[in-house]
C-alpha cells in the first residue's frame, strides 16, 4: 500500500510540472554506475558486486571520512540491482541474493546514517543492462519506489520509442508528485534526442543528462567538456535552482585520470553548476584524489546559490578559460591547457578574455597552490598550467579600503 505523505501530496497532486522544491543546488552523492557497472558476480567479485554489501560499505565510509560532511547526501544504486522479471503481481524485484533485505531495508539504512536513497530505472520496457523497465508498469513502479521511501530517481532511456519520450517523462514526473513522496527527478531524455525540448525538459525533471555517458579516460572528460562548451549557448539558459544540466558522474580517483585531470574535471564541473555524483570505490581510493573530491572551496562553487551555470568564454591554442558568476559578486576562473606538449604553458588573459568587469581583485587559488593575491586594474593576469591541467581562482571584487600595499599585484603582460 503506497504511503499517503499528506500535506505534501496536497500541495503537488495538482502539478503538471515538477515544481517539487527539490534540488535548489545541484544534487550531490555517489552513484555505483561508472565504477561498478553491472558487475553481479559476488563470488567472484565480493567488493565489487551491486550489492546490499557496498551500498552499505560505502556509505559507511561517506560518512567516517567527511564525504557526507561535505555534502554528498545521495547513495545511489545504478542499472543491474533487480531480479529479471517481475513477481506476479507485476512488481519490480530486487535481486534476493545481492539485496536479501530488499530495497525498504537500503533506504531505511540509509536514512538513520543521514543519507538520501537514490535508485535507477529505465523508461523503456528494459533498463540499458536488460532488466525490467518502467514502460507499461510507471503507476505501479512509482507506488514501490514510495513504498521503499527512495529520495531521488535516475530514469534511463534505453529500449524505448524515442518519440514517446516527450510525453513519457512528463507522464511519469506527475506519478512521482502525485506519489505523495518527495522524489528527486533526474532524466536521461535529451541524451537520446538530437533536438531536445529543453523548455519543456527543464520544466519537468531536477536534472537531466544531456549527452553521451562518460568514460574513464581523459579523452572521454575532454570531449564532453567540449560538447558543453559547443552548446552552452543553447542549454546554459535553463539551468538554475532545482533544474540543472547534467554532464555525468565524477571519475576522479578511478583508473583513468591524472592528478591534474582530476581536478580539471572537479573545477569545470563546479563551473557548470553540475551535480556532483563520485562514482569510485572509497574504501581504495588515493588520498590525492580524495582531497580533490572533499574541497570545501571548489564544492561551495559548485554550490552556489545564484545558481547560474558558467560558460567557456576563451578558447585558443588548445587552451580554454572557464568562468562562473557567483552570487556575491565573485568570479571562479578556471584556466585549462588541453595541450600535451609536455610543459606548463603560459596563458595570459585580459579582463575581457576572462569575460569579468575591470576591477581590483583579491585572487584565491581554490587548489591552494598560490597564496592569496591582489590583481587588477591594468595589465594581463598570467598563469601557468600544466598539461592536461587546470589553474582555478575566485576573483573577489575588492573595496578601496581593503586594499594592501603589500599585497597589491598586477600582471603587466608580458
Amino acid at each position: 500500500m503506497m504511503k499517503l505523505y499528506v500535506v505534501f501530496a496536497g500541495l503537488l497532486s495538482h502539478a503538471v510540472a515538477l515544481d517539487n522544491g527539490l534540488a535548489l543546488t545541484p544534487p550531490m552523492g555517489w552513484l555505483t554506475w561508472q565504477r561498478f557497472r553491472c558487475i553481479t558476480d559476488c563470488q567472484l567479485y565480493p567488493n565489487e558486486c551491486i550489492s546490499e554489501d557496498l551500498i552499505k560499505r560505502t556509505a559507511n565510509i561517506m560518512l567516517s571520512e567527511g564525504y557526507l560532511e561535505a555534502g554528498y547526501n545521495y547513495v545511489g544504486i545504478d542499472d543491474c540491482w533487480l531480479e529479471k522479471k517481475r513477481d506476479k503481481n507485476d512488481r519490480l524485484v530486487p535481486d534476493r541474493e545481492r539485496f536479501p533485505n530488499g530495497m525498504k531495508a537500503i533506504g531505511d539504512f540509509l536514512h538513520k546514517k543521514g543519507f538520501k536513497f537514490a535508485l535507477y530505472q529505465d523508461y523503456g520496457n528494459k533498463t540499458c543492462a536488460g532488466y525490467p523497465g518502467v514502460l507499461g508498469y510507471e503507476e505501479i513502479d512509482v507506488e514501490s519506489f514510495a513504498d521503499w521511501d527512495v529520495d531521488y530517481i535516475k530514469l534511463d532511456g534505453c529500449n524505448v520509442d524515442i518519440s514517446k519520450m516527450d510525453t513519457g517523462y512528463p507522464y511519469f514526473g506527475k506519478l512521482m508528485n502525485e506519489s505523495g513522496r518527495p522524489m528527486v527527478y533526474s532524466c536521461s531524455w535529451p541524451a537520446y534526442q538530437k533536438e531536445p525540448d529543453y523548455a519543456s525538459i527543464a520544466k519537468h525533471c531536477n536534472l537531466w543528462r544531456n549527452w553521451d555517458d562518460i568514460q574513464d579516460s581523459w579523452s572521454s572528460l575532454s570531449t564532453i567538456m567540449t560538447w558543453f562548451a559547443e552548446n552552452q549557448d543553447t542549454i546554459a539558459q535553463y539551468a538554475g535552482s532545482g533544474k540543472w544540466n547534467d554532464p555525468d558522474m565524477l571519475i576522479i580517483g578511478n583508473y583513468g585520470l591524472s592528478i591534474d585531470q582530476a581536478k580539471v574535471q572537479m573545477a569545470i564541473w563546479s563551473i557548470l553548476a553540475a551535480p556532483l555524483f563520485m562514482s569510485v570505490d572509497l574504501a581504495t581510493i588515493r588520498p590525492e584524489f580524495k582531497e580533490i573530491l572533499l574541497n570545501q572551496d571548489i564544492i561551495a562553487i559548485d554550490q552556489d546559490v545564484l545558481g547560474k551555470q558558467g560558460l567557456r568564454v576563451w578558447n585558443k591554442s588548445q587552451c580554454e578559460i572557464w568562468r562562473r558568476e557567483l552570487f556575491d559578486g565573485s568570479y571562479a576562473v578556471a584556466f585549462v591547457n588541453k595541450r600535451d606538449d609536455g610543459t606548463p604553458y603560459l596563458i595570459k588573459a585580459s579582463f575581457d578574455a576572462m569575460s569579468i568587469p575591470t576591477n581590483i581583485y583579491e585572487v584565491q587559488d581554490l587548489y591552494n597552490e598560490d597564496e592569496d593575491f591582489s590583481f587588477g586594474p591594468h595589465g594581463n593576469f598570467t598563469t601557468r598550467v600544466n598539461p592536461s591541467g587546470v589553474k582555478y581562482y575566485k576573483f573577489i571584487p575588492m573595496k578601496l579600503n581593503e586594499l594592501s600595499q603589500e599585497k597589491f599585484y598586477y600582471v603587466s603582460g608580458i
